[in-house]
């Protein structure tokens, strides 16, 4: 088994924190990162003045030319698409401009940019680069980052949900949100909903969930109260494989920097919902089934590492 050298695992968490905001994927930023890893090992250590910035350059170019291949991919997924969700440690929050980079809501809106403009984005707002170290590691004029990152900013700013409840009041709604799923509360569920709110669904045609955008309060909350009986949690576990006397449970987990509802039985991780909040009120709920995206979660897990 190789050691990794002590330059590149100084600056491991950083690079995954690089490469996840870039491809919205934790095994493609790990790929990633091991990519680079690679890299960092075949060359000549000694020589390189400045061991973090020609890993960022290295670990960035890769997840650009990574995101390039899977786009087209995505758009032949089945059902709406949304990054995969990562646990995170709760402190994370402590850390503004991170935690506030890895929200799902915004990761959403980071889909809709050009590789390139993601990567200057992530590498500016994100994590605070110079232009012209950005501009160094992408091969590009220190003028055309600007404009880039100028693009990039407006754009995420014009489509961005607009957060106004801290930490705490989330999961006060979080909490209420799974009080009245669990109890199949509808009216106590239409509370909680902002009239206009959507329901995204990730399951990839591998679990059930609705394959196009549910909107509206009463769409919404209907599904969600219909979900959340004993029924429709024995169909569900049937359809996955899961003994349906294994017992389910609700937990409230930090996931993308915010809590999130996480449905668990016989040790794994069946869904995921994160709320979007606005004004004391849900806008949006995504919702993870996609087994293949909610595997590598455990009940209580988190991630400890700094640089997400």
């Amino acid at each position: 088994m190789h050691m990794i050298p002590d330059a590149f695992n100084e600056h491991r968490d950083l690079l995954v924190g690089v490469a996840y905001r870039i491809l919205g994927s934790v095994a493609d930023a790990e790929d990633v990162v091991q990519e680079a890893w690679l890299r960092w090992s075949e060359v000549d250590q000694a020589r390189v003045e400045a061991p973090r910035a020609y890993l960022v350059k290295t670990t960035t170019n890769l997840a650009i030319d990574r995101l390039r291949r899977l786009k087209a991919r995505r758009e032949a997924y089945v059902g709406p698409w949304l990054p995969e969700p990562m646990a995170t440690a709760p402190d994370v929050a402590e850390h503004a401009e991170l935690a506030d980079s890895v929200e799902l809501a915004l990761l959403v809106v980071l889909e809709t940019l050009s590789p390139l403009e993601r990567a200057v984005f992530v590498l500016r707002e994100a994590f605070g680069f110079a232009y012209a170290e950005i501009a160094e590691s992408l091969g590009r004029s220190e003028p055309a980052v600007r404009q880039l990152s100028k693009r990039a900013r407006e754009h995420v700013q014009d489509r961005k949900p607009r957060f106004d409840v801290d930490r705490q009041e989330r999961r006060l709604v979080t909490e209420r949100f799974i009080g009245a799923a669990a109890g199949g509360d509808l009216d106590a569920l239409m509370e909680l909903l902002a009239e206009d709110v959507t329901l995204v669904a990730d399951s990839g045609g591998k679990a059930r969930a609705p394959l196009r955008v549910l909107a509206g309060r009463e769409n919404v909350g209907r599904f969600m109260a219909a979900i959340a009986t004993p029924e429709a949690s024995v169909r569900f576990l049937r359809s996955i494989g899961v003994p349906e006397t294994a017992p389910t449970d609700m937990e409230i987990m930090d996931v993308n920097a915010g809590p999130a509802l996480v449905l668990t039985s016989g040790g794994r991780v069946l869904s995921i919902a994160s709320l979007v909040i606005t004004d004391g009120r849900i806008e949006t709920v995504y919702l993870f089934a996609n087994p293949d995206k909610i595997a590598h979660f455990l009940p209580g897990s988190r991630t400890e590492e700094d640089g997400l």
